[in-house]
C-alpha cells in the first residue's frame, strides 16, 4: 500500500511537472502526510536531467507547502480545536498529537511555525496551533515560507547532486527506493546514507538557531 502510496505521488511529479510538484506538497503540508523527499528529491533529479528548472520546481515547492499549511491554519482558525481532533482521527492525528503540537507552539511561539517546518512530523501539523491562536497572517506565511524554503530547496539540490552523482542511467524510482525499501544495493545505501546526513545537520542547525532565539529573548526581557 505505502509503495503504490509512493509511486503515484512520484509519477504525478514526472507526469505533471511543476504542478505535480505543487500538488504534491501541498498534500504533504496538509492533511495528508508523506515524506517531501518523496516529491523534492525526484523534483531535483528532474531538473538535472533537463526536464525541469531546478529554480522553478523550487518555488513551486515552497507555494505547495504554504497553501497546505494555509489550508491546515484555516481549518483550525474557522472550526476549532474539537473539530480537529473529531475529524483528525481519519488522517492520523488524534488528541495527543495535537497536545504535542500546541505545547511546540507555546514553548517556541510563534516563530515555531518557522522552527517545526525543518522538524519531521512536525512541520505536517505546526500550523494547526497557529490558527487556534489566531496567529497573524502575514507573519504565518512569511515563517513558513522561510523554514519550507530551506528544507524544499535541500531536498531538491539532493535529487540535483544525486543526479550528478550517479548520473543519468538512474531514474527517480530508483531514487525514492533508497529510502522506502529494507532491502538496499551500494548504491541505495549511500544516497540514503547521505540524506541521513543531511537530516542530522538541519535538525542540528534547527536546536542551534532556536536556542539562539531563545536567548535573544530573554536579552530583550
Amino acid at each position: 500500500m505505502l509503495s503504490q502510496i509512493i509511486d503515484f505521488i512520484v509519477q504525478s511529479v514526472g507526469n505533471l511537472g511543476y504542478l505535480g510538484v505543487f500538488l504534491m506538497m501541498f498534500l504533504e503540508s496538509s492533511f495528508f502526510p508523506f515524506p517531501s523527499e518523496v516529491v523534492m528529491i525526484p523534483a531535483g533529479f528532474l531538473a538535472y536531467k533537463g526536464d525541469m528548472n531546478i529554480y522553478v520546481a523550487i518555488l513551486m515547492g515552497i507555494l505547495g507547502s504554504i497553501a497546505g499549511s494555509l489550508f491546515n491554519y484555516y481549518l483550525a482558525f474557522r472550526f476549532g480545536r474539537d473539530f480537529i481532533i473529531k475529524y483528525g482521527k481519519y488522517f492520523f492525528f488524534n488528541e495527543n498529537s495535537m497536545q504535542k503540537m500546541e505545547m511546540f507552539f507555546k514553548k517556541h511561539g510563534e516563530i515555531s511555525t518557522f522552527l517545526g517546518r525543518l522538524i519531521p512530523v512536525v512541520r505536517q501539523y505546526i500550523s494547526l496551533p497557529a490558527g487556534l491562536s489566531k496567529m497573524n497572517l502575514v507573519k504565518f506565511c512569511i515563517y513558513t515560507g522561510i523554514g519550507a524554503g530551506i528544507w524544499v530547496a535541500i531536498l531538491a539540490c539532493f535529487g540535483y547532486y544525486v543526479g550528478m552523482w550517479l548520473g543519468s542511467d538512474m531514474n527517480t524510482e530508483m531514487i525514492v527506493q533508497a529510502f522506502t525499501s529494507a532491502s538496499l544495493d551500494n548504491y541505495e545505501l549511500d544516497i540514503k546514507s547521505h540524506l541521513n546526513k543531511i537530516i542530522l545537520i538541519t535538525l542540528v542547525s534547527v536546536f542551534v538557531v532556536a536556542l539562539g532565539y531563545i536567548f535573544y529573548q530573554k536579552r530583550r526581557k
